[in-house]
């Protein structure tokens, strides 16, 4: 426990939404919970994001409050959404009240924005956690009036008032994942031998990874199961279709490959072959374990991840929006640790060209791995914690 930090401090912390958001407030949640077992901990999100099932689950309150996004055009959305927002200001000032809140925490998405106002009216410290390239409209309110700000990037576009400290903290990791850090850290060969044990894999050959996300990528799939005969010749495939697409990458295999090359994942695999497809893999921390080399989208969370694992990676952003995926991938890539291909690049002659030649360099392979582990931050979720304890100890409650 932090000198100074009382059992009974009280923090709220807010955001959710997606994935993205909802597994750095648990991470953080969970290192405030052993670092300081008796300090309260509630959450504020909303009833339509991942936080509804995954909060509870995790062990924690939650109290929720209605979606307030904010207007980008003039339409009726925008008319209502000054009352709107009082309202849901309103409903956070009494949950903030009745929790005694000492600090809130705000990782970003709906339910943050309406948060990150109350808390300031009602003078309550504010911590904020950006993991995004490119800082979010809620996030960039609430660094007006923070008093910490900790990011995964060192520029993100949030300007924070003149009392604010901001650091580049990285991203609090999911459970799996930090453990997964903590036995490449203590024995990477080991490591990778037990992830390879458990999904079936031999691990004294090379293991390509291929994922889009649960939803799958498109251009992923096509490109790398066209070209399933040449990365074969070199390494094992673990392929990640996503939800739906399987049967596509199957066939693109066997048209590639032959139907024999095919496996499902796991110790009770079906088949033989070293193409082994699924559309998800819940302990997708077994496969990054003993991947060499990772065929990815960008996603500010997946660049995180991978680079804090140590993992060369191919980053494929997502070719939406305005480039934040690029700009998530960016860094990592300029240090050393991995390749930046643009969509419309990355076919199946790019993988040919390229893939084959990469994984059966093991010289350069490590040469990666070492530039993405240097890049990546392993400790952002105690970071985090003793961040906001120190708050609450030293500015919390009693303080407003």
């Amino acid at each position: 426990m932090l000198i100074g930090m009382s059992e009974e401090s009280s923090i709220v912390l807010a955001g959710g939404g997606t994935a993205g958001h909802v597994n750095p407030l648990l991470s953080i949640a969970s290192s405030i919970r052993r670092i300081a077992p008796g300090t309260s901990i509630s959450v504020i999100g909303t009833e339509v994001g991942l936080e509804q099932r995954l909060v509870p689950a995790a062990g924690f309150d939650m109290d929720t409050i209605e979606k307030v996004p904010f207007p980008r055009s003039l339409n009726r959305a925008a008319f209502a959404f000054p009352m709107r927002w009082i309202r849901e200001v309103d409903k956070v000032k009494r949950i903030l009240t009745e929790r005694r809140a000492d600090v809130l925490v705000g990782v970003g998405g709906y339910a943050s924005a309406p948060a990150y106002y109350a808390a300031h009216r009602l003078g309550i410290p504010i911590v904020i956690h950006e993991q995004n390239a490119r800082a979010g409209m809620a996030n960039k309110l609430g660094a007006r009036w923070a008093q910490f700000i900790g990011t995964v990037y060192d520029d993100t576009g949030l300007k924070p008032g003149a009392d604010a400290v901001i650091e580049r903290v990285g991203l609090p990791l999911r459970p799996a994942i930090a453990e997964v850090a903590n036995s490449m850290e203590s024995n990477r060969v080991e490591a990778r031998r037990k992830g390879a044990g458990q999904l079936g894999l031999d691990p004294d050959r090379p293991i390509l990874l291929v994922t889009g996300g649960s939803l799958g990528a498109q251009s992923l799939n096509v490109a790398v199961a066209s070209a399933a005969r040449e990365v074969l010749s070199c390494a094992q495939v673990i392929h990640l279709t996503g939800k739906g697409k399987m049967e596509q990458v199957r066939q693109l295999v066997t048209a590639s490959a032959g139907e024999s090359v095919l496996s499902t994942i796991g110790p009770d695999q079906r088949g033989r072959g070293d193409y082994h497809a699924a559309e998800y893999l819940e302990r997708i921390d077994q496969a990054f374990a003993c991947a060499d080399l990772v065929i990815c989208r960008s996603g500010a969370g997946t660049v995180a991840e991978i680079a804090a694992l140590g993992l060369p990676a191919v980053y494929v952003p997502l070719p939406i929006g305005n480039g934040e995926q690029r700009f998530n991938a960016e860094p990592v890539v300029e240090a050393g640790g991995g390749f930046l291909v643009s969509d419309d690049d990355f076919t199946s002659e790019w993988v040919t060209g390229h893939v084959p030649q990469l994984l059966a360099d093991g010289t350069r392979l490590h040469r990666i791995a070492q530039a993405a582990w240097r890049y990546g931050i392993r400790d952002a979720a105690q970071v985090m914690a003793s961040r906001v304890l120190s708050l609450a100890a030293h500015g919390g409650r009693g303080a407003h």
